[in-house]
């Protein structure tokens, strides 16, 4: 109990920092804009500590008239994709893969877990992330968890700040396909991804 207590504590104290708000202009939004033929979805993916099971990071990929991603809190960004607010515009195919890639390696997992969803629904949570604002650090499963308890079909997700415990509820709604997607990349793959960014499109 003191441990829990004491790692609340941490997490308060880190979200004290206070968020850091961005806002790319409307023309690089509209330019990045893409549309999948995929049906309307909610994803949620989940960074896991492949030694300890625990949850590092989470966030919420939403496909609808538009598919985006709430990387509440992330450190994750591209040149290519405008962001705001911590809403990534423009998450083609190969958008996606290069955020799995960025999280996944020899020391983290990540777990995607999607639920096809009615377009209004995909349309209002979409609504939703574009007006939550600015996430402070520690606080992205905070974040995450309240946008889909305000989202019908989500609301017996719990208000938790442990991203495992978010997935673990989000992989009891009906309907919901999950993958646990591995790398043995080194935790210092960061760079070398930015790099490989900068040099490729990522249209498609």
């Amino acid at each position: 109990m003191l441990r829990l207590a004491l790692s609340l504590v941490a997490l308060l104290g880190l979200a004290a920092c206070g968020a850091e708000p961005k806002w790319a202009p409307e023309e690089q939004v509209q330019a990045a804009r893409f549309v999948s033929e995929e049906p309307t979805s909610i994803t949620l993916y989940t960074v896991v500590n492949k030694s300890s099971g625990s949850g590092a990071h989470s966030a919420i990929l939403i496909n609808g008239s538009e598919r985006l991603i709430f990387d509440p809190a992330g450190t994750w960004t591209h040149p290519r994709l405008p962001e705001r607010n911590d809403v990534h515009f423009g998450m083609t195919d190969k958008a996606i893969a290069f955020y799995v890639d960025y999280h996944a390696r020899k020391t983290y997992d990540v777990i995607e877990q999607k639920v096809f969803v009615s377009p209004e629904v995909a349309e209002l949570a979409m609504r939703r992330v574009k007006e939550y604002g600015a996430v402070p650090k520690a606080m992205c499963t905070v974040a995450n968890s309240t946008v889909l308890r305000g989202i019908p079909g989500f609301e017996s997700m719990p208000a938790t700040w442990f991203p495992k415990k978010l997935a673990d509820a989000f992989g009891e709604i009906p309907g919901v396909s999950t993958r646990r997607i591995t790398d043995d990349d080194d935790d210092s793959n960061h760079g070398i991804l930015l790099v490989q960014a900068n040099g490729n499109p990522l249209e498609g």
